[in-house]
């Protein structure tokens, strides 16, 4: 009996280590994007990105999607401290996973706003890595009810989504500060390619890592944004239909599921 009280003793202080971390780390990558879009260290990440404009530069008002991503980021940690939470399988599976992401997310602001682009670069790789992997183990965890699904499958998706976008544009971005060149032909062919490939990716994500709603939304949006900036018709095109192409698999991966879910209840 007190071997059973050790082990859930020790349990429950491995729990609270995990979600006061995931607190905190939603907390550093919060401020941490406050102070980089302001400036008040180091340059703002908009200024530096508009330093180095490419063809695969969303709009402006993409990167609102920042907002969206910390506020959820805190909800969900705020939920996850609750002690009923806490002692989830699900929330045991995903939690470091996404301390880590916080920490990498702080990580890159302030390597970006430093003009720090390959170690900016090296970062959000591994960032959209951990997003990726959390979410895969949420993926195979179906949520428990609507509060699942806004308060952690939700978030971690657009999270996921929308540094799959990012990841992209960076790798332009830092293409560009380094002197990389490329004419305008084979400049286009390149973001082409790689816009397809991007939304190929998501779209498949949603087929096998269902339900990806968030991630599939903010993909959309990051390509949708890009087709509206971009200069190049063939970009904004290839974007465009990216984007279409992600919400279509989306609604069908969700139509499919529905009807698995009636057959199976006869």
């Amino acid at each position: 009996m007190r071997g059973d009280e050790s082990t859930r003793a020790k349990a429950g202080v491995s729990d609270a280590m995990r979600a006061f971390a995931l607190l905190a780390a939603m907390i550093l990558q919060t401020v941490a994007g406050a102070i980089g879009g302001s400036g008040a260290w180091g340059e703002p990440v908009g200024s530096v990105a508009r330093a180095y404009p490419t063809i695969l530069l969303p709009g402006g008002t993409a990167f609102s999607i920042w907002s969206l991503i910390y506020v959820l980021g805190i909800a969900l940690a705020v939920r996850a401290v609750l002690p009923r939470q806490r002692r989830r399988d699900v929330q045991r599976s995903v939690g470091w996973w996404l301390v880590a992401a916080g920490m990498l997310n702080a990580a890159w602001v302030v390597a970006f706003t430093q003009r720090g682009f390959v170690p900016a670069q090296v970062i959000i790789v591994a960032l959209l890595v951990v997003l990726c992997v959390a979410l895969a183990r949420l993926a195979a965890r179906p949520a428990e009810g609507w509060a699942d699904r806004l308060l952690l499958h939700t978030p971690v998706g657009i999270y996921a989504g929308w540094v799959t976008v990012a990841t992209v544009t960076g790798a332009a971005t830092t293409g560009a500060a380094l002197g990389v060149t490329f004419s305008s032909t084979v400049a286009t062919i390149l973001a082409v390619v790689v816009a397809l490939g991007a939304a190929a990716i998501a779209a498949l994500a949603t087929v096998r890592l269902r339900p990806v709603v968030g991630f599939a939304a903010a993909v959309a949006w990051g390509l949708g944004w890009i087709a509206v900036e971009t200069p190049s018709g063939a970009v904004s095109a290839a974007t465009a239909v990216g984007a279409v192409a992600v919400l279509l698999t989306t609604v069908w991966s969700l139509r499919r599921d529905a009807d698995e879910t009636r057959t199976a209840r006869g």
